[in-house]
């Protein structure tokens, strides 16, 4: 049976602006199918969390986010931080949109937004995902310590309409102030890790930064994540992995490790940033991580 009124939370900054001059044909698409929307329109950093999280605990069973991986992350912990329950719809108009890639929606905004639409009005039951926990916060797709960090926290300050590139600007821009390797203790049930590293990549979906297969193995339905992890490098060896990162191939390579788990532990004893579906998170020393089978349902 079809919802009688879809809650629709909309980044307008969200692809360096696109949603918000997307979404008068977002509303439009949603409403020519007989659905009746309630517009949410985020006004800052935090803003759409926040409304996410009102909306469900006063009864929102249908929770819809036009915008990119950081409004996913904020509706996705919105959710889940309520004592309701609700599901996640997506149209994909950020930059990078890791999230859609990894659970197969669609690129094209409007495609997606038809076939949400349809199965709105199907009554299509959602189907199930896994999250990451990361010490107080959720993650959809995956979680970073460490150079990658430092390249989210890059890219924020880059405003050149340049698409999927800005991520590789970044970590250009990055590199001119040196590769950082923060000695890190890293353990898992059946693993440990002790010493210098140049990140740590914990992942739930295989996509990072919109053009780096980071984890080609990850699927978020499978109940656990992937860590992987890069010894100190040099900002030449870096260029020379950066097409193999882009092409997945980079798994096999001397400096990486790979694991799978389900439940993780770093420190550190210098406190230092970490980035979740690439929203940058305060520098803290400790990080506790597990992955929430089953926690999200996808519409």
């Amino acid at each position: 049976m079809m919802a009688n009124t879809v809650h629709l939370f909309l980044n307008p900054t969200a692809g360096r602006g696109r949603t918000g001059r997307r979404q008068t044909r977002i509303v439009e698409l949603l409403e020519d199918s007989g659905i009746t929307v309630a517009l949410h329109a985020s006004r800052s950093r935090g803003d759409l969390e926040a409304s996410v999280l009102r909306h469900v605990e006063r009864g929102v069973t249908q929770v819809i986010v036009a915008g990119g991986d950081g409004s996913i992350h904020e509706a996705v912990n919105g959710i889940l931080q309520s004592s309701g329950d609700a599901a996640l719809g997506v149209i994909p108009t950020g930059t990078g949109n890791d999230f859609a890639k990894s659970c197969n929606i669609p690129l094209n905004w409007e495609y997606a937004t038809r076939l949400l639409v349809d199965r709105i009005v199907a009554g299509e039951a959602p189907r199930k995902i896994d999250v990451g926990r990361f010490n107080d916060r959720f993650f959809a797709n995956g979680a970073g310590v460490g150079f990658d960090a430092k390249a989210t926290h890059a890219k924020e300050s880059i405003c050149l309409p340049i698409g999927n590139l800005v991520y590789l600007l970044a970590i250009l821009k990055t590199m001119i102030g040196g590769i950082a390797s923060p000695h890190l203790d890293i353990r898992s049930d059946d693993f440990s890790w002790e010493g210098p590293v140049t990140l740590a990549s914990i992942n739930n979906g295989p996509w990072v930064g919109g053009i780096f297969h980071m984890a080609p193995m990850a699927n978020n339905a499978d109940g656990q994540l992937e860590l992987l992890i890069a010894k100190p490098v040099t900002r030449r060896r870096i260029l020379s992995l950066l097409p193999k990162l882009m092409n997945g191939k980079h798994i096999d390579e001397p400096e990486i490790t790979h694991k799978g788990v389900t439940r993780l532990s770093i420190k550190v004893e210098t406190p230092i940033p970490a980035q979740l579906d690439g929203e940058v998170q305060a520098p803290q020393t400790k990080f506790e991580l597990e992955i929430l089978p089953n926690a999200l349902d996808l519409l």
